[in-house]
């Protein structure tokens, strides 16, 4: 497979990972953490890019206080390509403030962006490599964004779904469909319809488009960050990423996620069927789909013993060991300071623990 010299990656890995506390801290995120094999996230996604995209146009966007140790994990790419927000804006403001960046620098007139998370797990990497390959192609020669959706394998209430239309014709091995709208996570009722209805994808967060589709994406949908675009890239020409007067104006946007602020209403988008295997790793749940269960249907990472313990995910290190009596459906996470025990069911309501923490001033220190 030849490297697409003319296209760009952006890896958005700006987030904080709450669901994954205590282990992700705001100075150690998800994306920083070995949760899976010797590899962090970050450095697994970057790995996977390399078949498809020169190291030149890989770039991170993350928060300004990730950019060092990130930089220093990943040497592979040229250290300017990771790049931090001055602050928290949400993947819209994201891709629109690293289009123009990229216009600004870049010797292709109207290059292919794909747009990707950090925090994904993808074994088959050939065959990702080929769905991204397929899909930049297609990106490149219309005026349509291009998502990744991926067969729903059960009912699923953690992922947005993408209802897709008829079969379209492209070059290449990935079959495409016409994208005919995107939904929120459901409930499980409305899951397993999109289940059983078998034409609705899971919603992969990975997007392609030529830089003039997707200015003139916001100017349909997000206004505001289409005037944003057009005013930064002379400004980001001329004094570069980071410069007070962009930062001024990249402050002064609202927050909010692509798929509220443009793939809802988008007009032309086209759905890529991924063939490959894929988890977003975004809860300790998650993590059943990753490591192997013992003979009680427990997940076990670390120094553990037990008795009546079942279907649990039970998180520490070789150093203290864990020990429980007749718990069932839990999520137990030991870290040097804090100590997690949360039913399996709630878990994403860690990410609500985490505000509360964040605003406790004698409790914040362990966010």
């Amino acid at each position: 497979m030849r490297k697409n010299t003319k296209a760009y990656a952006v890896v958005m890995a700006g987030g904080k990972g709450e669901r994954f506390w205590p282990q992700s801290r705001l100075s150690s995120p998800k994306q920083l953490l070995r949760l899976l094999g010797n590899l962090t996230l970050i450095e697994q996604t970057i790995e996977r890019l390399f078949p498809v995209f020169c190291k030149e146009n890989i770039f991170v966007i993350t928060n300004e206080i990730y950019v060092e140790p990130m930089r220093k994990l990943i040497p592979t790419l040229p250290s300017g390509n990771i790049i931090g927000e001055c602050s928290r804006k949400d993947t819209a403001p994201c891709i629109a403030s690293t289009v123009a960046f990229i216009r600004s620098l870049s010797k292709e007139p109207d290059p292919v962006l794909c747009f990707l998370p950090a925090d994904h797990v993808i074994n088959d990497t050939a065959a990702f490599a080929k769905v991204v390959s397929d899909s930049l192609d297609v990106a490149d020669s219309s005026e349509s964004i291009v998502t990744v959706g991926i067969t729903p394998q059960q009912p699923q209430t953690g992922f947005g779904y993408i209802e897709t239309g008829d079969l379209l014709s492209f070059p290449g091995t990935t079959k495409f469909r016409k994208a005919l709208s995107f939904k929120e996570k459901p409930d499980l009722e409305t899951a397993k319809k999109y289940f059983e209805a078998g034409c609705y994808k899971w919603n992969s967060g990975i997007f392609f488009a030529r830089s003039a589709v997707w200015i003139k994406e916001f100017s349909r949908s997000a206004p505001e960050l289409s005037k944003f675009i057009q005013e930064t890239i002379g400004m980001l020409q001329k004094d570069g990423w980071g410069a007070p007067s962009f930062e001024e104006r990249f402050n002064a946007l609202k927050p909010i996620s692509i798929d509220y602020a443009v793939m809802e209403n988008a007009e032309n988008v086209i759905c890529a069927e991924g063939s490959f295997d894929w988890d977003d790793v975004g809860s300790w749940t998650s993590l059943r789909n990753q490591i192997k269960e013992d003979e009680n249907n427990n997940v076990i990472r670390g120094l553990h013993r037990g008795i009546g313990t079942t279907n649990c995910i039970i998180v520490g290190d070789s150093k203290k060991l864990i020990a429980t009596v007749d718990v069932d459906d839990m999520v137990i996470v030991n870290t040097e300071d804090s100590l997690l025990v949360c039913s399996a069911k709630s878990a994403q309501k860690i990410k609500e623990l985490v505000g509360i923490l964040e605003k406790d001033p004698a409790l914040n220190k362990f966010v």
